[in-house]
C-alpha cells in the first residue's frame, strides 16, 4: 500500500454496510478502526450522566437531540446500545469529535467512520476518503438481518440519511453527501469483500492525489 494515504474516512448511507466494510479495511491494512469508540472517548472525557443529559434535552432543539443519536452511531445506528447519558450538548460533542478525529489523523494508519470526518480532515492530503451507497432494496435487507421487522427497517432506511442530510448541514454547511469530498463513491451491491478490493486499489491508483479543497 502507496505511503501517501495514512487516514482512510468512510461515510456511509444507512445499511450500506459501512461499519462492516471499515473494519474489513482496517484488519486488511492492520491499521486502526475507529467508530464505536470515538462515542466512547467522547463519554470519557465529557464524563456525562443523566442528570447532564437531562439538563442539555431541556436546552437543545428536540430535533438536534434526536439527530446527535443518530449521528455519533455506526452502521446500525438505532440497533446498537447508546445509554442515554452518553448524548449531551451537541455542540460540544462536535468540538470533542473534531478534537478526537484530529488526534487519530496525526497518529496516522487509521480508518475512521462518520461523525464528519470527510469534512473535519478535508484538508489533508493523506486523506482518502469513501463514500458507501447501496440500493433502498438491499439496505432494508441487510437492516432485517439485524433483527429487526421489515416495517422498522424500511423507515430506518427512509429517514436515517435524511436526518444525517440535516444535522451535516447545520453543523458543517454542507450538503450530504458533499460528492466533492470523496476520492471513491462505491454501490456495496457488490458485496463487502469487493468493496474492500476496489477501495484498496483505488487508493494504489490515486496515491499523492489530494483531496479537493
Amino acid at each position: 500500500m502507496p505511503t501517501a494515504y495514512n487516514v482512510i474516512t468512510v461515510e456511509r448511507e444507512y445499511g450500506a454496510g459501512g461499519s462492516v466494510i471499515a473494519a474489513k479495511l482496517a484488519e486488511r491494512l492492520g491499521w486502526k478502526l475507529y467508530d464505536q469508540e470515538l462515542t466512547a472517548d467522547i463519554a470519557r472525557i465529557a464524563q456525562v450522566d443523566q442528570k447532564v443529559v437531562a439538563r442539555c434535552d431541556e436546552q437543545i432543539d428536540p430535533l438536534l437531540y434526536r439527530l446527535a443519536k443518530v449521528f455519533w452511531r455506526g452502521s446500525y445506528e438505532r440497533m446498537l446500545p447508546l445509554p442515554e447519558d452518553r448524548v449531551f450538548d451537541t455542540d460540544s460533542m462536535v468540538a470533542l469529535a473534531q478534537q478526537l478525529i484530529e488526534d487519530a489523523a496525526n497518529r496516522g494508519r487509521c480508518v475512521v467512520v462518520g461523525r464528519g470526518s470527510p469534512h473535519i480532515l478535508r484538508h489533508r492530503a493523506d486523506h482518502f476518503s469513501v463514500f458507501l451507497y447501496a440500493p433502498r432494496e438491499l439496505k432494508i435487507r441487510r437492516a432485517v438481518a439485524q433483527k429487526i421487522s421489515e416495517r422498522e427497517a424500511t423507515e430506518l432506511v427512509d429517514t436515517i440519511d435524511l436526518e444525517r442530510a440535516t444535522f451535516v448541514k447545520r453543523y458543517f454547511g454542507k450538503d450530504w453527501p458533499s460528492r466533492d469530498l470523496y476520492h471513491l463513491m462505491l454501490n456495496t451491491a457488490c458485496g463487502y469483500e469487493t468493496a474492500v478490493d476496489l477501495i484498496l486499489q483505488a487508493m494504489e491508483i490515486t496515491a499523492g492525489i489530494p483531496l479537493a479543497k
